[in-house]
């Protein structure tokens, strides 16, 4: 009988639990002694997977309340948690050869943004409604290595070398870290020549769709891992804060482990900017 796809299993928490940070108690007066993060942490993958408001957080799975969550959430992604926690899962994936360096694929996608807020804009593919985009980039095999939170109505080609440059320098093998792939792909709406020209210029290879063209042979991969991404209800509306919506993206930005499939390596969503309902 399998668990549910929110408790943290004993692979994930090895890897998480040295790169949270410490908070001293006071010695006098210390006050009730703080929930476990490791049953935080199933409360805070409880609401993403669920989507369901904080203040509904039930208090009998023993996770807390919703505001101890989400203050953690909010603590942990402050602290860059997410972020390191995806650049260790890298750098085992690199270590085991499981990075397709050969290419990346860029691509983005769009997400409501109900409550509008920061990062936000008119998106020109929802009648102008408010939302924001996922801008993502992932290796050969659809592993995400980099994603940015920007308004609906930013063109894609804005974020190409941003989301480059994102890449974190990754473990794992001898030699420097790597952070550069051979070759990039991306569909039409990156077709602009003064781009294929900066990527070049990072000696990387453009495989930049030209208008009337597709590389859908090639580009599945990044679909694949919006479609896996949005699958977390959580991800799938922006509510208000960016900073807690890229939280919550983080965490779904962990890479898939070969131990155990819950080391996702999908949001580290820079990790998770999935907005709280605050």
């Amino acid at each position: 009988m399998g668990t549910s796809p929110w408790i943290v299993s004993d692979d994930l928490w090895e890897r998480m639990e040295p790169l949270l940070p410490c908070k001293e108690r006071r010695f006098r007066h210390p006050g009730r002694k703080p929930l476990p993060d490791r049953q935080v942490l199933c409360g805070i993958l409880f609401v993403l997977h669920t989507g369901i408001q904080w203040d509904y957080l039930p208090r009998e799975f023993g996770f807390g309340s919703g505001m101890t969550c989400w203050r953690r959430l909010r603590d942990w992604n402050e602290a860059g948690v997410w972020q390191r926690l995806h650049e260790v899962l890298l750098a085992e994936l690199n270590a085991a050869a499981r990075l397709d360096w050969w290419r990346a694929v860029v691509d983005s996608s769009h997400v409501r943004a109900i409550k509008r807020g920061s990062q936000t804009g008119p998106s020109p593919v929802d009648r102008g409604r408010t939302g924001s985009k996922h801008h993502l980039i992932t290796d050969g095999h659809g592993t995400p290595l980099a994603v940015i939170l920007t308004g609906g109505n930013r063109n894609d080609v804005t974020q190409l070398m941003p989301l480059i440059d994102a890449i974190p320098p990754i473990k794992g093998r001898v030699g420097h870290p790597r952070r550069k792939p051979d070759s990039l792909f991306a569909d039409r709406g990156y077709d602009h020549d003064i781009y294929r020209d900066q990527v070049r210029e990072r000696r990387i290879v453009p495989a930049i769709a030209r208008r009337g063209t597709g590389l859908g042979t090639y580009r599945w991969v990044v679909e694949r891992s919006f479609a896996w991404l949005h699958g977390f209800k959580r991800l799938r509306i922006r509510w208000r804060r960016a900073d807690m919506h890229e939280a919550f993206l983080k965490t779904r930005l962990l890479p898939h482990h070969p131990p155990t499939d819950q080391l996702i390596v999908l949001a580290a969503v820079r990790g998770s900017q999935l907005c709280c309902h605050r």
